[in-house]
């Protein structure tokens, strides 16, 4: 399955930046991530409204590091000698991760429910989309134009909520009750740990969240993320206090928001790949991921954990270890499960 986030609201309060960053990706995970890295080009920005008219969409690697182990443990399946031999592999098979479409929709502006700032346009857009990063910025600057703002985050966020809500009562609908995680984009003076845990707590209260459902970012700070090394990208979040950049702890909580899980397949050892799956789907709708075909001819499917993988070298010791099951079409697929389907004719 694909899963498409929508960047939504005020003009001005760092979407397209946002976006840009994302797709901003180092030369190194781009190549790990075998030309994954974003597509439908970089948004314009512009310190005026409706920069964004059209929603640009690019296409995210979502960074999993379980893939490299898989790559490095197939690699020495097919090639457990310095000579590759007959079918040998001398380098990795190409890693492909799994991927979140991001589109970045324009501004919403009070009245958009009833066309204003070509609101009607702009509303459709959110209704293709599995889930809303609605972006608040807290903090002020005298350069940016604050259009359609209050100047108050709270009452920013609400302004955004209550169009949603009319959009549904006048052209009717769901895309006020969508899934939606709150992104703070703070001042780069606030963006380390400390400042992140006390606004997470501070909005959850303002906005009456029974979920933690924030997520704060410095969209400044991503873009500069975005062009270094992964090394570099490390050294620096460590200076901030910080395991993970923004854009990595919005995919995660966009996972967890939808209850979405990985399994990861091997095919044959030509590549190692991940795949988006719904918690609690099942074998059969795990093989129509890869391809219908796989669904209407599905006989069986092996699998084996993550752990059980890495921990006997592969399919050959995993099996021998007794450490794969033969399941059938109704058997729950865990996240990080490794599996090779069974196909008839």
């Amino acid at each position: 399955m694909n899963l498409s986030v929508g960047i939504v609201g005020l003009p001005n309060v760092g979407k397209s930046t946002l976006f840009n960053a994302l797709l901003k990706k180092p030369a190194s995970f781009a190549e790990a991530s075998a030309g994954q890295a974003g597509s439908g080009g970089i948004a314009r920005v512009g310190n005026f409204p409706f920069t964004t008219i059209e929603p640009n969409i690019g296409v995210v690697p979502v960074k999993d590091l379980r893939l490299q182990k898989l790559a490095e443990i197939t690699k020495e399946e097919h090639n457990p000698s310095t000579s590759s031999g007959p079918g040998g592999m001398t380098e990795l098979p190409p890693i492909k991760p799994a991927t979140v479409e991001f589109f970045d929709i324009a501004g919403l502006v009070k009245g958009a429910s009833q066309g204003h700032g070509l609101g009607n346009k702009f509303l459709s857009h959110i209704r293709e989309v599995a889930i809303i990063a609605h972006v608040i910025r807290t903090f002020e600057d005298p350069d940016v134009v604050r259009e359609g703002s209050t100047g108050s985050p709270l009452d920013d966020y609400k302004i955004v909520r209550t169009e949603l809500e009319l959009a549904d009562l006048e052209k009717g609908g769901e895309i006020s009750k969508k899934p939606e995680i709150i992104v703070l984009n703070v001042s780069e003076k606030e963006y380390k740990i400390d400042s992140i845990q006390k606004l997470c707590t501070e909005y959850m209260r303002l906005l009456n969240l029974q979920n933690d459902d924030i997520v704060v970012v410095s969209a400044k700070i991503e873009e500069e993320l975005a062009i270094l090394s992964e090394e570099e990208q490390k050294e620096y979040l460590a200076d901030l206090g910080l395991k993970e950049s923004g854009l990595e702890r919005l995919i995660r909580k966009a996972y967890e928001k939808l209850d979405l899980i990985s399994f990861l397949t091997t095919t044959g050892g030509k590549e190692v790949r991940a795949w988006t799956l719904r918690r609690g789907s099942t074998a059969l709708s795990a093989s129509g991921e890869i391809h219908t075909d796989f669904a209407e001819h599905f006989i069986k499917a092996e699998v084996v954990t993550y752990e059980d993988f890495v921990a006997n070298n592969g399919w050959k010791g995993s099996r021998e270890h007794g450490k794969t099951k033969l399941e059938g079409r109704d058997y729950i697929v865990q996240d990080g499960d490794i599996i090779e389907f069974k196909i008839g004719t």
